[in-house]
């Protein structure tokens, strides 16, 4: 397996209106949007499952859409991670996979993003995990909080043991801490300066992409996606992206 084959790079999502012009042909059915954009990149995040679930059926014609080897991370309802505070989990992870258990051999990690008002609460994560490992142990997860009492011991020895990987979140407003917890690496770019609308530097990019290199040494697997998709950021930051990965790799 090549570096680059461990290194996958794409946005959080293609269905963006606002990308019609800036990337998608005028003329363009937004039905179409997701085999155009695997034109380009060969993963996504699926942020739209964050607000509202896809019926399986939507699924499964995603896979048909795309080529061999596109994989899809989706993300975690926001009725477990924002509603139910992770609490009571058995009923949100049933009625998720449900819908993504017949595309599993597509999917990189599953997403589970935090609110800023979750702290770390081993009593609440600990049978959290647990549950993942028992029941889903054949899919991977990836946590991307937002309060800094997930990085205390307790939080990333729990993450190490359980093997969910610790989201490094690169923007101005949320914390981030780079600790690896598992052989996966997830890293989501919400924007340097203006969340979600602003552009990272090539200087930065290059850093990441040598970061990528070293990871991909050690034996892990890297998930990079560009949340920053105002005015096209993310297409073009992902772009550079995989450019610097491919000359340091190739």
């Amino acid at each position: 397996m090549k570096a680059t084959d461990r290194i996958h790079i794409g946005t959080s999502g293609w269905s963006y209106k606002h990308w019609k012009e800036i990337f998608y042909p005028a003329e363009m059915n937004p039905a179409d949007y997701i085999t155009f954009y695997a034109d380009h990149f060969s993963v996504s995040e699926l942020n739209g499952s964050f607000y509202k679930l896809p019926t399986q059926k939507t699924v499964l014609k995603w896979v048909t859409m795309v080529p061999d080897g596109f994989l899809f991370c989706p993300k975690m309802s926001r009725y477990l991670s924002h509603m139910k505070k992770l609490h009571d989990p058995e009923e949100p992870l049933q009625r998720f996979f449900n819908i993504f258990e017949p595309i599993k051999e597509h999917l990189g990690p599953v997403l589970v993003q935090l609110p800023d008002n979750v702290k770390f609460n081993e009593a609440v994560v600990k049978p959290f995990y647990e549950l993942l490992q028992s029941d889903y142990g054949d899919y991977r997860f990836a946590m991307e909080v937002r309060d800094e009492s997930w990085y205390s011991e307790e939080s990333l020895k729990l993450m190490k043991k359980h093997k969910v990987t610790l989201v490094f979140a690169q923007s101005e407003k949320f914390p981030y801490y780079e600790e690896i917890t598992a052989k996966d690496i997830f890293v989501r770019f919400h924007g340097p300066g203006s969340l979600y609308s602003s552009s990272y530097p090539d200087e930065t990019l290059k850093e990441y992409a040598l970061k990528f290199r070293d990871w991909v040494k050690q034996g892990h697997h890297v998930w990079a996606f560009f949340n920053n998709d105002v005015g096209g950021h993310a297409l073009h930051n992902g772009a550079k992206l995989k450019q610097y990965v491919a000359e340091l790799t190739d």
